[in-house]
């Protein structure tokens, strides 16, 4: 009963997605999915307590907003049997790990609109109000774990050059993997691997881009995409382009070429940066990043160098 109330909630967003805007009226519903009206009525009662935004007039109803709708059916043939999306999860880190032990395709994407526990690096706490792109990407590459730093850096980079390209906007990456516009986060990444044998088994990257949210609240040195354009922007286009991008380039990965297109779009290196580890920190101009990922810092002025594997970096 259960997956067969779903169903009829998926159809009828569907038939309103499809409407693209235009006035859906209960009749055409209720026919079309041969249900009563009564019963079109509570399932849009329903769905507009999960956070759809569904507006009632006297000729039926409008699916508002279905531009940036990031359910499956809204994507391409080629990704959409790629995504699960969810209203709310307390991480979609959390549900991710859970689906890529099953059988999901490699490539797979976990989307959330709310997030009631999202992580960042560290064990920071990330929020994630509404109108932010929260998603996971499953990866289930066949190389083992010493290669999986490249597909960190490949999703980064990718992204920075969707937003590029998308907007013309300055946007760079900062090791290991977040993304500043004009100096402040616009996005964050996180990943987890989990290995079988010598293998990976998968390595799962959490991304959170602010697009239509307002991060300042809980974070002073942050930005979204519509308080720079000052308009709101579709989150499913920067999606599906990301998705594109990083498909691509992942598809035959080379981590040379890979690292150097990275280093080229990155404003880490030249920065005096500190990094920071559970138990540890070290402070120094960032002079480059070795074929590993790995940052190279000069520590004083007589040139040392110290190679940092991971942590998390803020520019000075």
């Amino acid at each position: 009963m259960v997956n067969k109330q779903k169903n009829i909630k998926n159809s009828i967003l569907l038939l309103l997605y499809k409407a693209q805007g235009r006035t859906v009226s209960g009749v055409s519903l209720s026919n079309e999915l041969e249900v009563s009206r009564v019963a079109i009525w509570k399932h849009i009662s329903a769905l507009k307590k999960d956070g759809f935004e569904i507006e009632s007039n006297a000729k039926g109803y409008v699916l508002k907003g279905h531009e940036d709708l990031l359910l499956p059916f809204c994507f391409d043939t080629e990704l959409r049997d790629r995504i699960f999306h969810f209203q709310h999860l307390d991480s979609t880190m959390n549900k991710a790990k859970i689906l890529a032990k099953q059988d999901v395709p490699h490539s797979s994407v976990v989307i959330a609109e709310n997030q009631t526990a999202g992580r960042g690096r560290l064990n920071r706490q990330w929020f994630s109000s509404k109108g932010g792109l929260w998603f996971t990407l499953i990866l289930k590459p066949d190389i083992p774990p010493v290669l999986a730093y490249i597909y960190n850096f490949a999703a980064g980079l990718s992204l920075a050059r969707t937003i590029k390209g998308m907007f013309n906007l300055d946007v760079s990456v900062k090791w290991p993997n977040d993304l500043l516009l004009e100096g402040k986060k616009l996005c964050g990444l996180l990943s987890e691997m989990e290995t079988q044998g010598d293998m990976i088994e998968f390595v799962n990257i959490g991304i959170g881009l602010n697009v239509n949210n307002d991060p300042v609240q809980h974070e002073a040195n942050a930005v979204s995409l519509k308080q720079i354009l000052g308009k709101k922007i579709s989150r499913k286009t920067i999606l599906q382009n990301f998705m594109d991008d990083f498909s691509l380039m992942i598809k035959n990965p080379d981590c040379r070429k890979i690292i150097t297109e990275w280093k080229k779009h990155t404003s880490t290196i030249g920065t005096l940066v500190r990094v920071e580890t559970l138990k540890d920190f070290h402070e120094g101009m960032a002079v480059d990043v070795d074929e590993t990922g790995a940052l190279i810092i000069e520590e004083d002025k007589h040139g040392k160098q110290k190679r940092i594997i991971y942590g998390d970096c803020f520019h000075q």
